[in-house]
């Protein structure tokens, strides 16, 4: 069976991809195993260890920290990519690596295809993650490059877990409204979901290249907020305000939807969210 080696592997996809994948001969390692930015010890471990497929899921996602940490944010999110498109080469072996909405400067407000050249990109993270992307295609191994965005699931913090807990919280306190932004448009994404069509794509022997994947149709973090709201029941009012009520150290781009051309479509974000939320997660669990 061919040995499938997962970066990352205890993050929020990473934990996903381990469902997935779970008959698959997996090599699990995340940051106590190995230091995706040391080039010789990378090049050292993966040429010993040979595998078929490498899934690179780690990546500095600390948008607004990225800002201060630059230099970090460069050597995992950029300069790791372009140790492991080299050493995948040399093995002959399939990389898939996972990209962002945010390596787009935003102003697009029909989305982004695939074959869209990303450029200027708002903050340091996108930055990175472009540079990337750049280094991957420079060295060009076997590889399936995957953009996606606004990432939630069982195993990590995310947006739908901070919108509950904020209301829950307002509620304790007597108040009755709460603020989000309108004025940033995504594709939110059950990593459930994503991990799927990870495998998908590799069943289905897709050519080489970029693509999108997100849960079909758009929608502003408000319009996100909403729905988690109301599928939860929890009864609170939400306004909406602009991105410039909540000051962050890193910009945000306004419209970062990823428009898939290539695959068939997922299902949509509301059809997921409600997965999500109705599905316990000892539930989850026990069926995957």
């Amino acid at each position: 069976m061919k040995k499938i080696l997962i970066f990352g592997a205890k993050g929020m996809l990473g934990n996903d991809l381990i469902k997935v994948f779970k008959n698959q001969n997996l090599i699990l390692w995340d940051k106590e195993e190995i230091d995706i930015t040391n080039e010789n010890l990378l090049n050292k471990k993966i040429v010993q260890l040979k595998p078929a497929i490498i899934i690179n899921v780690a990546a500095y996602t600390d948008v607004d920290g990225c800002e201060t940490n630059e230099n970090l944010a460069m050597k995992v999110n950029a300069y790791s990519i372009e140790y492991l498109a080299k050493v995948c080469k040399k093995i002959n072996a399939i990389l898939i690596q996972i990209s962002t909405d945010y390596v787009f400067h935003g102003d697009k407000r029909d989305g982004y295809k695939e074959n869209d050249i990303p450029k200027n990109p708002l903050n340091v993270y996108g930055k990175s993650k472009l540079l990337g992307e750049e280094l991957l295609l420079k060295i060009q191994p076997k590889f399936y490059l995957i953009r996606t965005a606004w990432l939630y699931g069982h195993y990590g913090k995310n947006f739908v877990d901070t919108i509950l807990k904020i209301a829950k919280e307002k509620i304790e306190k007597g108040e009755k409204s709460m603020e989000v932004v309108n004025d940033q448009h995504g594709s939110p994404t059950f990593t459930l979901d994503l991990a799927k069509r990870i495998k998908k794509i590799l069943e289905w022997k897709k050519p080489f290249g970029i693509y999108h994947v997100t849960n079909n149709q758009y929608c502003a973090w408000y319009d996100f907020a909403l729905e988690i709201l109301k599928i939860s029941k929890i009864k609170i009012k939400v306004e909406p305000c602009s991105t410039k009520d909540f000051l962050r150290p890193a910009l945000r781009p306004e419209y970062s939807i990823l428009l898939n051309t290539k695959l068939p479509k997922m299902r949509s974000w509301k059809k997921a969210l409600e997965e999500y939320l109705i599905v316990s997660e000892s539930e989850y669990l026990k069926n995957k």
